[in-house]
């Protein structure tokens, strides 16, 4: 029992240390940052974490994060790419941060169940069990949220391909080339796939053609109905002989 008291507490420092490093009353600018806007010759700023903080936590522990991540997502079944997901779903983050936060998760469920195993006087064994149940839970739990909102995500594509398929087919009949309507579609529209026009158009400012952006989205939103949709607006070589 004293090992997990040992290990909970310790796991909080570490934690209430990295939540704290943020903030700026709390956290020191080394030498080199404080004298840096001194420099007549210094363009561009630029700061360094300190010694323990969240960026330099994540730098440390992001490959094995990702390890851990991919290795317990083949485990129970996940086979859709993590970093296919949080682009489908618009997610702020990337596929390291992503894990890194998964395991942070797990750390603290694991710490929690530890902490409840301490005060409930539990046995050795039984407080180990459960902490790494707590753990497992926790990762479980962010990654079936991941995975929900993603699966939710490819059901609003499919039900409104419909009627973005026809507004294309109006706008095209209309005259508009193929670019135009899809933008057209994604400043009036409000819902997931308008939403991913949006950077479908973007993809194209870049300098892809309206087929590589349509099938870039097809393929990361992986639903049957867009493929379908894409392959059809990729025969379009002159836009007029859609409409």
């Amino acid at each position: 029992m004293i090992r997990v008291a040992v290990f909970a507490s310790m796991v909080f420092f570490v934690g209430a240390t990295l939540m704290l490093s943020e903030l700026a009353w709390f956290k020191r600018k080394s030498l080199l940052d404080r004298l840096r806007v001194y420099s007549s010759t210094t363009t561009v700023s630029t700061t360094h974490a300190g010694s323990l903080s969240v960026a330099t936590f994540a730098e440390v522990i992001g490959p094995l994060a990702r390890s851990i991540g991919e290795a317990a997502s083949s485990l129970i079944g996940v086979g859709d790419e993590l970093a296919a997901r949080l682009t489908r779903v618009h997610s702020p983050y990337d596929v390291t941060t992503f894990r890194v936060r998964q395991l942070g998760w797990s750390v603290a469920g694991g710490a929690g169940a530890a902490l409840l195993s301490v005060a409930a006087q539990t046995d050795g064994v039984v407080a180990l069990m459960v902490t790494i149940v707590g753990s497992a839970l926790s990762f479980l739990t962010v990654e079936q949220r991941l995975t929900k909102q993603s699966k939710a995500r490819q059901e609003r594509i499919f039900h409104e391909l419909p009627v973005v398929a026809e507004q294309l087919g109006m706008l095209l009949a209309a005259g508009y080339s193929l670019g135009s309507a899809l933008s057209r579609v994604a400043e009036r529209g409000n819902g997931a796939c308008a939403q991913d026009l949006r950077v479908v158009a973007s993809r194209v400012r870049h300098g892809l053609t309206e087929a590589q952006a349509l099938r870039e989205w097809a393929d990361v939103a992986d639903v049957d109905a867009l493929h379908r949709l894409v392959d059809v607006l990729a025969l379009n070589k002159d836009t007029g002989d859609l409409g």
